[in-house]
């Protein structure tokens, strides 16, 4: 790290990934979707950090699950695609379909039900 770096700096060969998206030929795209990612990158770099100070703090009396705790709410999981294809069938039925702008709940439904074994 040199003397300019600051500690939560991506590594070169990550950086040097995120430039090889395909796709924007556009520089202008390209720079941003690097600052995206290296802004995600260290925001995890922090979140990890944080939780991992918060366990080694148990003998104050913090839970080392509230660390866990702390990481679930700052990185939810998204739905799983199975959860996708229930919330979209429950829109469905709700008689919602006529009002739909979009057809993204029936693709959810269509790729759940291509995963199942026939």
């Amino acid at each position: 790290m040199t003397e300019q770096q600051h500690p939560i700096t991506p590594p070169d060969e990550l950086v040097r990934h995120w430039s090889r998206f395909q796709g924007d030929t556009n520089p202008e795209a390209l720079w941003f979707r690097i600052a995206n990612e290296a802004a995600q990158w260290g925001a995890n770099q922090e979140l990890e950090a944080c939780c991992e100070w918060l366990k080694a703090k148990h003998w104050l009396g913090v839970e080392p699950e509230f660390a866990d705790e702390l990481r679930s709410a700052r990185r939810p999981k998204p739905p799983s695609l199975k959860e996708q294809a229930l919330q979209a069938l429950s829109h469905l039925l709700d008689g919602a379909a006529h009002s739909m702008d979009t057809t993204e709940p029936a693709d959810y439904i269509r790729r759940a039900l291509e995963q199942i074994n026939d």
